[in-house]
């Protein structure tokens, strides 16, 4: 989805920012087409260890994020604006400069002006907190989490675990995602990398070793997947984690 904007004035960065300001648990930033900041929020301001939003506004991801973190991030934001396709509900774990680690849902758009230009993007990324109860009922859900957390070494397919939970896949997809936040795939792979995590972190396991016990068909699966949600390879992440 792109967001056309016919009235620069109609809403100042300061307004947004201020909505954004009240929302502690939610990072909002908007770029140009280059990906230096042009408005962010003193969420994004607390977590990078800066003082004020002045600190961010001309900069790059580059700038601000250890490598490779911040050329990631860079190349996303690059990819959003020359390919004019947002990203929706993507799955990160973020890890900021001040040692903070979580798991969060990112959206982007692109930002269009009158003439059809891509001038930038417009972006959240929404903490993942945990789980709420009493947001939708429970029924099926409980049975499909304990499997995921208990069986998540082995091959796991959504249409498996709403059979087993009595449910339609798009039953179990809501209720899961009403009470987590995630679908069920995002949550076998946040399940998966948690533990691939705390294995790296404290573990001597070889990278091959972790991968089939985080239910991973080979190393390089692993990789991929490891480094498309943290931003970096689990060899790093180790090293990042035992610093």
């Amino acid at each position: 989805m792109e967001i056309r904007h016919t009235d620069t004035t109609a809403w100042p960065p300061e307004v947004v920012e201020g909505l954004f300001d009240r929302l502690p648990d939610v990072v909002f930033f908007a770029k140009d087409a280059e990906g230096r900041y042009t408005a962010v929020n003193q969420t994004l301001v607390r977590r990078l260890g800066r003082r004020s939003k002045g600190d961010l506004v001309g900069l790059t991801t580059v700038e601000l994020f250890p490598p490779p973190l911040g050329e990631r991030y860079l190349a996303q934001d690059l990819a959003v604006c020359r390919g004019r396709r947002g990203i929706t509900g993507l799955l990160e774990l973020h890890l900021y400069p001040d040692g903070t680690e979580g798991w969060c849902i990112t959206d982007k758009t692109p930002l269009v002006d009158p003439s059809g230009a891509v001038t930038g993007l417009a972006g959240t990324s929404r903490d993942l907190h945990a789980p709420v109860a009493g947001k939708a009922s429970l029924a099926g859900v409980v049975a499909a989490v304990d499997t995921i957390r208990q069986r998540f070494a082995e091959s796991l397919r959504v249409e498996d675990l709403a059979a087993e939970a009595g449910l339609s896949i798009y039953q179990l997809t809501r209720r899961v995602r009403a009470v987590f936040g995630l679908t069920p795939a995002q949550l076998i792979i946040q399940t998966r990398i948690d533990a691939a995590r705390r294995l790296l972190a404290e573990g001597d396991a070889s990278l091959a070793e972790i991968a089939l016990a985080c239910g991973y068909c080979d190393q390089s699966a692993f990789t991929r997947q490891f480094h498309a949600c943290a931003g970096l390879t689990p060899a790093q992440y180790r090293r990042h984690a035992r610093r």
